[in-house]
C-alpha cells in the first residue's frame, strides 16, 4: 500500500510551530517511504476563520519547502483541497444521513438554551456532555421537525458503557472508558461539518494511511475509529506528536509570540534553519547529528523515534543553530538576507557589503546586524573608562597620549586602505616600541564607542574614511581631557 499522509490545517490564525511541526513529520513520513503527501485545508469553521491565514499557511510552507503533491489544478500547479468547497458536493451530509440510517448518528433539535443546561461546572471549566435526548424521537417526530424546518444537527451515537482501546504508532496502545465519549455534533446546523467529521470522511477518501497530528488530539481518536468501524473502513496508522513546551514548561500556544513561524523569520531565523529545528522537537535521529537539511531528513527519518514526553523550545539552541546556518551560506545568499538589517541601522553612503562581511560569523540571528554595526553611522555616548584595558596595559591617559600622536600620523596618510593602515599604525607601535593591540585599544575605541566590534580599529578607519576617522579621535582626545 501507498504511503499517503496530510497537512490538514484550519486558517483560525497564525502557523504555530506545532502546526509546522505537524507538516513537516506528515511530509517527511511520506517522503521517506516515497508516498504522497496531500495539502487540505479545513475551513468549515467560518466563525472561527481568519481573513488571511490561509495565505500565511501557503506562504509557510512553501518557504519550508513541504510541496503538496496533489489537489485541484490550478494553472498548471496542484492547490490545496479545500473543505469548504468539497461542502458543496454534500458528501458530508450524505454520509452523516448513512451513518443515521444505520442507528450510528442522529438528528437533534435541542435549543441553545437546553444544551446550555447540561453544563457543568468541573475544576472552573464548564464542561457539556450531551444526554441523548433526541436518540429516542419517534420517526415521525423527527420528520414532522424537518418539514417544519426546525434546526437540527447530526450527532455520533456513542456507547455509554465498556471501553474502546487504540493503539497509536508512538503512544502504543490506549483505552479509554466509553461513558467519557461525547456524542459529538457531525453535521451543524449551518449544514457544514464539523472538522472531526469532515476530516475523517476526507482521510478515507483521500486514501490517507498515516495521520500525524498532537497529542492532545488522543481523547478524540476513538470518537475517530467508531467512524471508520461504522462503516467499515480501514482505520490509518495514528502517530500523535508530544506538545511542544517553553523554557518555563508551559505549552507554546498561538497567542505566544516565539510560537509563530513568521515572528521566528522577522527576527532573522532562516526558513531553512526553522525547519531543521522543529523537526529536532521531539524526534531524534539514529545517528549523531544536529545539523541537515530537508533531503537528508527524508533519507534518515523514522517515526517511530517520535518521543512520548514534551519538547523543549529552546530559544538558544535555535540562536545556535541559526549561527552556523548563517556561516555557511553563500556571499550572495547572506548578502540577500543581510541588507534589510544593515539598512535598519546604516542610512549613510558606506560600503554596506564590507560591513556585512564584518558580522557573518559573529551574529546568531539576522535581527542582531543592527546593534552590532550602528557604531559605523555614529557613535553614541560611551563610558570613557573603556580606554582602561587590563590585557593590554593601557590606562586614559596612556589612551589619550597615543591618540594624539596618531591623530598627526593619521592625518599625514591619503591611502585609507585596509592593508596600508594596518602597515602604517604597525610601523608606528614598532617605532615607539608599543605593542600593536595596544596601541589599536584605544583607536578602536574612539571610532566605535564599543568595548567589542566586529571589525578591527583599522577596517573600521577604512570603512568610515580619513575625515570621519579624524574627527572621532578629535572627539575623544577632547573626551579624555
Amino acid at each position: 500500500m501507498k504511503v499517503r499522509t496530510r497537512f490538514a490545517p484550519s486558517p483560525t490564525g497564525y502557523m504555530h510551530i506545532g502546526n509546522l511541526r505537524t507538516a513537516l513529520y506528515a511530509y517527511l513520513i511520506a517522503k521517506h517511504n516515497n508516498g504522497d503527501f496531500l495539502l487540505r485545508i479545513e475551513d468549515t469553521d467560518k466563525n472561527r476563520e481568519v481573513v488571511g491565514a490561509t495565505d500565511v499557511i501557503y506562504k509557510t510552507l512553501k518557504l519550508a519547502n513541504l510541496k503538496h503533491d496533489e489537489g485541484p489544478d490550478i494553472g498548471g500547479n496542484y492547490g490545496p483541497y479545500i473543505q469548504s468547497e468539497r461542502v458543496k458536493n454534500n458528501i458530508y451530509m450524505e454520509f452523516a444521513k448513512k451513518l443515521v440510517d444505520m442507528g450510528k448518528a442522529y438528528y437533534c433539535f435541542c435549543s441553545e438554551e437546553r444544551l446550555n443546561s447540561l453544563k457543568k461546572e468541573i475544576n472552573g471549566e464548564f464542561i457539556s456532555m450531551y444526554d441523548k435526548h433526541c436518540l429516542n424521537l419517534s420517526k415521525e417526530e423527527i420528520e414532522k421537525n424537518l418539514k417544519e424546518g426546525k434546526p437540527f444537527v447530526i450527532r455520533q451515537n456513542n456507547p455509554t458503557d465498556g471501553k474502546t482501546i487504540f493503539h497509536d504508532d508512538i503512544y502504543g496502545d490506549i483505552e479509554v472508558n466509553n461513558n467519557e465519549l461525547d456524542d459529538m455534533i457531525l453535521i451543524k446546523s449551518d449544514g457544514y461539518p464539523t472538522y472531526n467529521f469532515a476530516n475523517v470522511i476526507d482521510d478515507h477518501l483521500m486514501k490517507i494511511t498515516h495521520i500525524v497530528r498532537g497529542n492532545e488530539y488522543l481523547s478524540s481518536t476513538p470518537k475517530y475509529n467508531r467512524l471508520y468501524e461504522a462503516f467499515g473502513w480501514d482505520i490509518p496508522v495514528y502517530i500523535h506528536c508530544p506538545p511542544i513546551t517553553d523554557e518555563n514548561h508551559k505549552k507554546l500556544s498561538k497567542r505566544t509570540g516565539s510560537a509563530s513561524f513568521e515572528d521566528l523569520l522577522s527576527f532573522g531565523i532562516l526558513p531553512e534553519c526553522i525547519v531543521n529545528f522543529i523537526a529536532l522537537l521531539g524526534w531524534s535521529p539514529n545517528e549523531n547529528i544536529e545539523i541537515f537539511d530537508l533531503k537528508k531528513m527524508v533519507e534518515i527519518f523514522d517515526y517511530k523515534r517520535i518521543s512520548k514526553s514534551p519538547a523543549v523550545f529552546d530559544m538558544n539552541k535555535l540562536k545556535w543553530l541559526n549561527s552556523e546556518y548563517i556561516k555557511n551560506l553563500s556571499d550572495d545568499i547572506y548578502l540577500k538576507y543581510a541588507m534589510p538589517f544593515i539598512d535598519k541601522a546604516i542610512n549613510k553612503n558606506l560600503d554596506k557589503k564590507k560591513i556585512a562581511s564584518f558580522v557573518k560569523t559573529r551574529i546568531e540571528t539576522f535581527n542582531d546586524i543592527p546593534e552590532k554595526i550602528k557604531f559605523f553611522e555614529f557613535v553614541s555616548p560611551y563610558d570613557i573608562n573603556l580606554y582602561e584595558n587590563k590585557k593590554n596595559k593601557i590606562d586614559k591617559i596612556e589612551s589619550k597620549n597615543i591618540l594624539e600622536k596618531i591623530l598627526e600620523v593619521l592625518k599625514n596618510v591619503d591611502d585609507f586602505s585596509n592593508e596600508n593602515l594596518f602597515n602604517v599604525l604597525s610601523n608606528f607601535a614598532k617605532e615607539n616600541d608599543i605593542k600593536v593591540g595596544k596601541l589599536m585599544w584605544p583607536i578602536r575605541i574612539a571610532l566605535s564607542g564599543c568595548e567589542n566590534t566586529p571589525a578591527g580599529a583599522t577596517e573600521i578607519a577604512n570603512v568610515i574614511g580619513k575625515d570621519e576617522t579624524i574627527n572621532r579621535i578629535k572627539n575623544a582626545i577632547n573626551i579624555l581631557n
